[in-house]
């Protein structure tokens, strides 16, 4: 396959994605939107290719609440999600535009439990959403200084009835030497699907958001302490269903310590091999980073044990 055709396939590869997304409709959820633990960056160029696995897994998960409302028990809403496997390939068209597919592997808690022995279940780990994402760099940076750009993202999940999501929000980043920080805040609308069994689709917004601040020590080894957390609907945004009546919303905040090790392969992995700004060829690195994050509040696991895995080719 020559390579200039990778283009050509990424592009329509995306746009298969994006009409599974909204080829179908799709019960409506509404628990709070809970991301990979990841942040977008500006790094962008013509021919950009990187692979990426960004996994996650948390312990000592909240008890879910429970409630008996008229003769029937009812079961609290919040995300609860025991391991994510994402594997996902990120591409750039230019210095200023790039793009990402993927796909997604959960074992989240169970849905709709037969019984209170059953609440803090998992179902077994599936194929459980497809994504695309657009990042736009309005402002590339280059070594020191200041970055930014906008992220788009939507997220479509497989099984039937349940609710889209649109992500979109602004990428921050300001680099001083060894040190890197970079903030990305964002809102979640989570909109189509099916309506519960009392007529109700929550077509909410939340807040979502990511930031890190990152000290290199080597070309090697980067230690960052990074935050994710989600705030569940905005002011009085969508139709709050009855467990959402029942037990509230629920906000999640996870803070801690990643340490990043990078390796130049010393040769390009690529077809058709990048060049630099001198003419020689880029080669390619892998980077790997495994930390933990602590949960800030009842609402959250008490720890989730995150490793990722990138190759820039």
């Amino acid at each position: 396959m020559h390579p200039r055709s990778c283009p050509q396939i990424f592009i329509l590869s995306a746009l298969t994605i994006l009409g599974a997304m909204f080829g179908a409709g799709s019960p409506a959820g509404a628990d709070p939107a809970i991301g990979q633990f990841e942040l977008k960056t500006l790094e962008s160029a013509p021919g950009y290719l990187e692979f990426q696995s960004q996994n996650a897994w948390t312990f000592g998960q909240p008890r879910r609440e429970s409630a008996v409302v008229g003769d029937e028990e009812i079961y609290d809403d919040n995300a609860v999600i025991k391991q994510r496997e994402a594997l996902e390939m990120e591409m750039g068209f230019t210095r200023y535009l790039k793009m990402r597919i993927g796909i997604e592997f959960e074992e989240e808690r169970i849905d709709d439990p037969s019984s209170p022995a059953e609440a803090n279940g998992f179902a077994a780990i599936k194929l459980d959403e497809i994504g695309t994402e657009l990042i736009a760099v309005f402002i590339p940076r280059d070594g020191d200084g200041f970055g930014f750009g906008t992220v788009v993202e939507f997220e479509r999940p497989l099984e039937s009835g349940e609710q889209m999501s649109l992500i979109m929000g602004p990428i921050f980043e300001y680099a001083s030497g060894p040190w890197l920080l970079s903030a990305v805040p964002m809102l979640v609308h989570d909109f189509g699907g099916d309506p519960d069994e009392d007529g109700i689709k929550d077509d909410k917004w939340d807040f979502a958001y990511a930031a890190k601040v990152a000290y290199e020590f080597s070309e090697t080894w980067t230690l960052a302490i990074e935050a994710y957390g989600t705030v569940e609907r905005l002011g009085a945004t969508g139709t709050r269903g009855e467990a959402a009546l029942a037990f509230g919303d629920h906000d999640q905040h996870r803070i801690g310590p990643i340490l990043y090790y990078t390796y130049d392969v010393g040769r390009s992995l690529r077809p058709d091999p990048r060049r630099d700004s001198d003419g020689e060829i880029e080669s390619s690195e892998v980077s790997v980073g495994l930390g933990l994050l602590a949960g800030l509040n009842d609402n959250t696991p008490d720890a989730t044990l995150k490793l990722s895995v990138e190759v820039d080719f």
